[in-house]
């Protein structure tokens, strides 16, 4: 295939996938009595990330450890900044009471972990295996909670998708298969996207002379980040936001857990000795992820929605570092203009939209 076909294909191909798996998914969570959250957290946002743990866990082994590394960090970034900026733009999304309480607080200490694990330079099977076996304990946690929710959080569950009424068991068979059917081909089909849209999209960055690196953090980042795109996009316009959100604070707590703790551990099966972590991923990058995650607290905060004005905030800082990368991959000139544009215009504003939002917020709350 040429270049434009892959990735003419692969954007097809992923749409396609992301609307069979988020239908399934759906059905199977009222089937399950399993909330749609829970769903977004675990089954979505897994299946969603099949892509980057392919990848990550493909370079770890052939040593290309720069692009396994990108590749999470990239992805994780990507999903807070452009995913859900851009499914905010197209509605405002809820936000569940138990990501505030839980999930967002993991997300940024796991992000932080990988920070203190990659301090010695490297992310080697034991700092694998660790975030693997934490990748099992949350998977287990979040289905056992999900048995235990509240009664308000089952009227929201119900007024949101419906009352989880089974069918008869005889359609009930049917129906759960044709379900898991869906769930399976938009996975496979969200994989072959995937590795379409990479192919075509890594050959031009290499023609373009970027360095492994850039291009983990950015083309290979936001090419295995498609299905999470499609997949909130998707939601967000079915009016399922549960399943918008919770796909991409999920895929950010799975590419650490499993697909960075895989790509630990597959590293031990050749003589690299562990994930590189260059001086410039700490330096720069993971803060950066780490920031991404903090972020996401004040802006879920503000009545617990991410507003279509807090979307373009997020769309805009994913534009901002992007342009970042590429001028610091050439040596811009630009890039000093840009680093000062950011300090003095683009955080002080951002800083100042949040204060006012959190006030509203507060006041609200104490009228």
């Amino acid at each position: 295939m040429t270049i434009a076909l892959l990735l003419i294909g692969g954007l097809a191909v992923l749409t396609v996938g992301a609307e069979l798996l988020v239908r399934g998914a759906a059905k199977l969570a009222a089937i399950a009595r399993i909330s749609p959250l829970v769903i977004g957290l675990t089954v979505v946002a897994y299946g969603t990330s099949t892509p980057e743990l392919t990848v990550s866990a493909v370079t770890a082994f052939q040593g290309k450890t720069d692009i396994a590394l990108g590749n999470v960090v990239g992805s994780n970034i990507f999903n807070v900044l452009f995913i859900l900026g851009l499914s905010a733009l197209i509605i405002p999304l809820s936000v569940h009471a138990q990501l505030l309480r839980f999930d967002v607080p993991l997300m940024i200490g796991v992000s932080l972990l990988t920070w203190v694990l990659g301090f010695d330079g490297r992310i080697g099977v034991l700092d694998g295996g660790i975030l693997f076996a934490g990748l099992i304990a949350y998977t287990t946690w979040s289905v056992y909670a999900s048995r235990k929710e509240s009664r308000p959080v089952q009227q929201e569950f119900a007024s949101e998708f419906g009352p989880p009424e089974l069918p008869a068991s005889g359609s009930g068979k049917r129906q759960m298969l044709a379900n898991v059917g869906f769930v399976l081909a938009g996975l496979a089909m969200l994989v072959l996207g995937s590795k379409w849209f990479v192919d075509g999209a890594s050959e031009i960055a290499r023609m373009a002379g970027l360095t492994e690196l850039v291009i983990g953090l950015t083309v290979v980042a936001a090419g295995t980040s498609l299905p999470e795109v499609a997949t909130s996009v998707v939601a967000a316009m079915k009016g399922e936001r549960d399943i918008a959100v919770g796909n991409v604070i999920g895929s950010n707590l799975f590419n650490i857990l499993g697909v960075l703790g895989t790509a630990g551990l597959m590293s031990g099966l050749n003589d690299s000795g562990g994930l590189a972590v260059s001086e410039t991923a700490l330096r720069f990058d993971i803060p950066v992820m780490i920031a991404a995650a903090v972020g996401c607290l004040p802006i879920f905060l503000t009545g617990r929605t991410i507003s279509r004005l807090e979307g373009g905030i997020l769309l805009g800082y994913d534009v901002i570092y992007t342009t970042w990368l590429i001028f610091s991959a050439y040596g811009h000139p630009s890039l000093r203009t840009l680093k000062y544009a950011v300090l003095v215009f683009a955080l002080p504003i951002t800083v100042m939209v949040l204060v006012i939002d959190l006030w509203r917020h507060f006041r609200g709350r104490a009228a």
